[in-house]
């Protein structure tokens, strides 16, 4: 009888979610830089696969649909960091829960480059801080341009369910 319980037991272990402690995030061989160079999910994980999210407007007083009306780079990445922190909430995830992130940066001026410095700024308030130390892996690319123009952030994050 002892037996057919730990053999229950055992598959019951099997069907259970995945688990903040069976992902495994690898960090950058030497390097605090802040994103994982890997993450390992179990075989059963459940991923949540975000859409992009886009900036708010940040200033009501600037001219609609204009580039100021959203911010600069660091500015728009905390909109969007927060929108996407809100979307998780509405599906019981937090940012720890972010394994993956793609970033779309655009330049903010004609013929310059993205300004990654600013996206860094914003970013690091969401992620590899002491409350949410959870890193994920990330690419950031630089894209010609959004669905507005006024717009220099999109994010798009896969989660995994606890």
């Amino acid at each position: 009888m002892t037996a057919r319980i730990l053999a229950a037991a055992a598959l019951a272990a099997l069907a259970l979610p995945a688990t903040a402690q069976e992902v495994t995030r690898h960090p950058l061989p030497d390097s605090d830089f802040p994103i994982s160079m890997a993450v390992e999910l179990p075989a059963d994980a459940e991923l949540v696969y975000l859409s992009g999210a886009v900036p708010s407007v940040t200033d009501t007083e600037a001219e609609q649909g204009s580039r100021a009306a959203y911010g600069d780079t660091e500015a728009q990445t905390v909109s969007v960091m927060q929108a996407i922190e809100g979307n998780l909430e509405r599906l019981d995830l937090t940012m720890s829960d972010v394994v993956k992130m793609t970033v779309f940066l655009v330049a903010p001026e004609e013929g310059g480059a993205m300004d990654f410095s600013g996206f860094m700024n914003g970013y690091t308030q969401f992620f590899g801080t002491e409350d949410q130390p959870n890193l994920p892996s990330r690419s950031v690319v630089e894209v010609a341009g959004l669905a507005s123009p006024a717009w220099l952030v999109e994010i798009e994050v896969v989660a995994v369910r606890p």
